[in-house]
């Protein structure tokens, strides 16, 4: 009895210890059967080859056959390359994770508002893989729109009245694979991010007039087709975009009937074009006269950054437009140094004290980490109340948090482009920002005041902004990408 009762603790410790090393696997086998076999049940005999009789208890999170074949499923390593040399398996990798990377830019690119609209345009249906929508946008108004489009086989998920499609947002869907949500995400096709939104206007928002960001970028913000249609398919979650929902979404987008896949998503490495699920999933678009358009990427300015790289992609690069912001910072000495970032508080001209994040370090943090500002750095007993001169570009979030009512930051990064803050804020080169810095220590009492930005031409537009992501391509380096640039900062369009 000892003996048996060994062996048997031994093998359910074996078999715990293969259910706790398991992870999902994306198992690609690139076109549909074309001999009418069923998907299912050729999955069904795969995995019963590599689990045994145990097959039954084992979880298919996807199985794709609408548009392409393969299928979603939690594997040890050891299974998962069982799986690889199975006959018709192109490739088996781990279900990962990829990120999510106007009023004047459309006139900027020389596309007129007042240029004559072909009618078939309200027949293109554009699929917005992203973080979902916001239906209830004035960008995505269906006034003056039809049914949509009888091509149109998609869907739209309400979620229990929580989401609601129109004539122009004429499909909605959600994947979530791996089953649970976070505190801020909702349910349903329905943006929590705001990305999606801002895509999808961008690409096809109707015209809004009197359209700005506090005053800034006034004007009639459009997208590229304003009278295309919107198909949205929510990919992406508080914790990033799961590789197999975004293979789900091409699935179900290709047979859905859009015309145009629109992508502002990747990762931060290169991967082989079969194991990378909008190289797969921008394939078999192709393959059925669907065009994938999708960013570079956004860790430039260095080379082979760009994460998305397909052949038979259309990737774009950013560049700017002729409209940029700054924001000037006036000293205690009566000093103004000129900063970048769009700023819509306004402190009134009204001089604060300021101080250095390095002067005003909390009780666990090291004066060489409180320079930077980060979060839970800041003394909230020194910072209160002030401006505060920070060593690095931020998001602002640590003075912020510790009740700062501004703060300067100062570094060697690119400023080519304005970015906005929670708080009064303003980005300086570190010339101005070591004058500042050497402000501060000349005096008792150093004060400062941050303006409210300004909008100014930019003559030199356009040229690639410094963040988007460059080639070669890092896999197949003789053929040239990204493919062609478009603005993509300072861009005004719809938010969730």
């Amino acid at each position: 009895h000892g003996v048996l009762l060994a062996l048997l603790t031994s093998r359910a410790a074996s078999h715990s210890q293969s259910n706790t090393n398991r992870k999902s696997y994306i198992v690609y086998m690139g076109d549909r059967p074309s001999d009418g076999t069923s998907t299912s049940l050729l999955h069904s005999s795969m995995l019963q080859d590599v689990y045994g009789s145990n097959v039954i208890k084992k979880s298919v999170l996807y199985s794709y056959k609408r548009s392409f074949n393969g299928f979603v499923v939690e594997l040890t390593e050891e299974e998962a390359r069982k799986m690889a040399g199975m006959n018709g398996v192109v490739s088996v990798f781990p279900n990962e994770k990829k990120n999510l990377h106007t009023t004047r830019s459309w006139d900027f690119m020389g596309f007129s508002q007042q240029v004559e609209r072909a009618a078939l345009e309200s027949d293109v249906i554009i699929g917005v893989l992203d973080t979902g929508i916001w239906p209830e946008s004035e960008s995505f108004n269906d006034q003056g729109l039809g049914p949509p489009p009888k091509k149109w086989k998609g869907s739209c998920q309400t979620a229990g009245g929580n989401f609601t499609c129109n004539n122009k947002i004429i499909g909605g869907q959600y994947y979530r694979s791996v089953g649970f949500f976070g505190p801020n995400d909702i349910n349903s096709p329905r943006d929590s991010d705001g990305h999606g939104t801002h895509t999808a206007s961008t690409a096809a928002g109707k015209l809004v007039d009197r359209a700005s960001l506090f005053g800034f970028g006034s004007g009639t913000a459009r997208g590229g087709v304003p009278s295309a249609r919107i198909a949205a398919y929510k990919i992406c979650w508080s914790d990033g975009c799961d590789y197999a929902d975004i293979l789900a979404a091409f699935d179900d987008a290709i047979a859905d009937g859009v015309d145009i896949i629109s992508l502002s998503v990747g990762g931060h490495s290169p991967e082989d074009y079969f194991r990378d699920p909008i190289a797969i999933g921008a394939f078999h678009a192709m393959k059925n006269g669907v065009l994938t358009v999708i960013s570079a990427g956004n860790d430039g300015p260095e080379r082979s950054t760009i994460s998305n790289f397909s052949p038979w992609s259309l990737a774009v690069a950013a560049s700017t437009i002729d409209r940029k912001f700054f924001t000037k910072v006036q000293l205690g000495n009566s000093k103004i140094y000129e900063g970048v970032s769009i700023n819509t508080f306004d402190l009134q001209n009204k001089m604060y004290p300021m101080i250095y994040g390095g002067d005003a370090a909390s009780p666990n943090a090291t004066r060489s980490f409180a320079r930077f500002c980060f979060q839970n750095s800041l003394d909230q007993n020194l910072v209160k109340g002030k401006i505060v001169l920070c060593d690095t570009l931020s998001r602002g979030r640590g003075p912020f948090s510790a009740g700062a009512v501004g703060t300067v930051m100062r570094d060697q990064l690119p400023n080519d482009n304005a970015r906005s803050f929670p708080l009064p804020a303003s980005y300086l080169d570190l010339v101005d920002g070591s004058k500042i810095f050497a402000y501060i220590n000349s005096t008792s009492t150093p004060t400062a005041t941050i303006f409210k930005s300004n909008e100014a031409n930019d003559s030199l537009a356009p040229y690639v902004v410094s963040f988007s992501s460059r080639g070669p391509n890092p896999i197949t380096p003789d053929i040239l990408k990204p493919d062609l640039s478009a603005p993509g900062v300072h861009i005004l369009a719809a938010w969730s």
